[in-house]
């Protein structure tokens, strides 16, 4: 029997603002709480997300729930996963209440599984090898889901399938038992995507989707060149019973239901009737990712180098969806330079709006190719042609570092800040080892010194190791002299407390010059 994984990504951005610049020369003056509304289209945003929930998201959801209490009086209970963006979950709470409610009523059914991504789908796991970041978003979609949706995901999808060796191994690190990514055939080879496999270099278990599958679906469904329209449900159904192996991974854009091709076409009949077409298969059963990989053991091992790194994005499959060109490769690095700047400054405010900045859609927005990906690239850029997408978002980030730098530069910031005024939820939290806390977190450079004086040797050595000290004194406390001194501390040393012993001193001898600069600045400034 064959399992079916059928799986729904669920995301909308906040677009930014094409007059971005006239509206911040009609606002004057401008303060921080007004940025959000000054970088982003809200208006455009807010319609959108009306749109879209009243064509797909709502019917389509009708249709699930449906279908979801009509199988439980069967044997073959129909069951579904999503995985749905932060920032989407946020639109929901702020302008569709009644959506939210709707996708916790579907995900209270208990025939479903939400999975976990970054909170921004963002791009974060490609600014290895510092994982700080991404490892910080997924924290936060993680709490978004147990907050809103009352799940504990243990499935992960990074944005858009993104997926490589060291990917899967820090995903695993943190928790999660299960990735998806795409079924290519340079990575699988002659294998079929239809099993569970193993990432190389971890033990995670990875589903691989079913691209042919999913795309007949998701990309042929109205094709009247296509040999095989139209599709049907029972056509679908006797293709998925044909097809051998253990999962069958089917993961769409929920959009396509009722958005990328409107009820007019079919596509939510076909959804309607799918479930009742596959019940006549006795060889078939759905599933979610989850139980897929805890019925299945892996056939084998799939391995993909970060410098091959895959996902399920245009005919290429690989990042140049985001990074195929120049203006995409300079708004990802100037980005993710601010994005340090940000963390350094601490200010929620800033912090919050640089996220928002990293979703990818905004650099999906500047792709220049042509062909098939070109014309799927261009239905979905609000901004009519990637030179303006890239002159939009430069202006923005542009906008944001000035305003973070002029914040930098502030006395009161460049010395107090070092020793007793760090931002909530940016201390310093001191582990074990993955996933096993100490329970202590410094919120002050004077709080990491007290912490470091008793914290077990092991939590010293697994920071150390993992340059975790260098990270935090560089893009949360903001004292480059002390990231200096940690990277250039050994890794591995036999005897931790004479490493302990100079790391104290040195923090002490900072400490004091600090608390001198800090008098000498109050003198300046009264």
């Amino acid at each position: 029997m064959a399992d079916i994984c059928l799986i729904f990504e669920v995301h909308q951005p906040f677009r930014l603002n094409r007059r971005f610049h006239l509206d911040l020369i009609r606002m004057g003056r401008v303060t921080k709480e007004n940025l959000f509304d000054l970088y982003f289209d809200n208006g455009m945003n807010r319609d959108i997300l009306n749109r879209v929930a009243d064509r797909c998201y709502l019917p389509a959801n009708e249709i699930i729930l449906n279908e979801i209490d009509r199988s439980k009086r069967g044997s073959r209970r129909f069951k579904v996963a999503y995985s749905i963006s932060g920032i989407f979950l946020e639109q929901c709470e702020m302008w569709r209440r009644d959506l939210l409610e709707s996708f916790r009523q579907i995900v209270e059914s208990g025939c479903v599984e939400v999975l976990d991504q970054t909170y921004y789908h963002s791009l974060a796991s490609l600014y290895a090898p510092d994982w700080s970041e991404f490892i910080e978003q997924v924290e936060m979609h993680r709490q978004t889901v147990r907050s809103l949706l009352g799940e504990e995901p243990k499935t992960f999808e990074n944005t858009e399938c993104i997926y490589n060796n060291e990917i899967a191994k820090t995903v695993e690190e943190i928790g999660y038992e299960a990735i998806v990514t795409e079924g290519l055939t340079q990575v699988l080879g002659w294998r079929s995507p239809n099993y569970v496999y193993r990432a190389k270099g971890s033990s995670i278990r990875v589903l691989m989707r079913n691209h042919r599958l999913s795309d007949d679906v998701g990309f042929r469904f109205t094709s009247t060149e296509w040999d095989q329209w139209p599709l049907t449900a029972d056509k679908y159904a006797r293709w998925l019973a044909s097809t051998p192996g253990q999962v069958i991974t089917i993961f769409l854009d929920y959009e396509t239901f009722g958005e990328h091709y409107w009820r007019e076409s079919g596509i939510l009949d076909f959804l309607k009737w799918l479930p009742l077409e596959v019940e006549k298969y006795s060889n078939l059963a759905w599933c979610t990712p989850i139980e897929a990989v805890s019925r299945h053991r892996p056939m084998d091992e799939v391995d993909v180098p970060p410098s091959a790194t895959i996902s399920w994005a245009d005919e290429e499959r690989d990042v140049s969806a985001w990074l195929g060109n120049e203006l995409q490769k300079v708004s990802f690095n100037v980005l993710r330079d601010v994005g340090s700047s940000v963390k350094r400054l601490g200010d929620g405010t800033f912090l919050r709006l640089c996220r928002h900045l990293q979703t990818s859609d905004h650099l999906y927005y500047m792709s220049m190719k042509g062909g098939g990906s070109g014309v799927v690239h261009n239905t979905f850029n609000p901004y009519g042609h990637p030179v303006e997408a890239f002159s939009t978002f430069i202006s923005v980030v542009s906008d944001l570092n000035a305003r973070c730098q002029l914040e930098l530069e502030k006395p009161k910031f460049r010395f107090r800040r070092l020793l007793r005024e760090l931002p909530h939820g940016r201390g310093f939290g001191f582990f074990y080892g993955f996933a096993r806390p100490t329970g202590l977190t410094a919120h002050s450079l004077e709080e990491f010194y007290r912490i470091l004086k008793g914290v077990d040797s092991k939590s010293i050595r697994f920071h150390l190791r993992r340059g975790d000290f260098e990270r935090w004194m560089s893009q949360v406390v903001g004292d480059e002299r002390l990231a200096k001194f940690f990277a250039a501390l050994p890794k591995d040393v036999e005897d931790i407390e004479v490493l302990r012993t100079k790391i104290l001193r040195t923090l002490e001898d900072r400490i004091e010059e600090l608390k001198r600069k800090d008098l000498e600045v109050m003198g300046e400034h009264g």
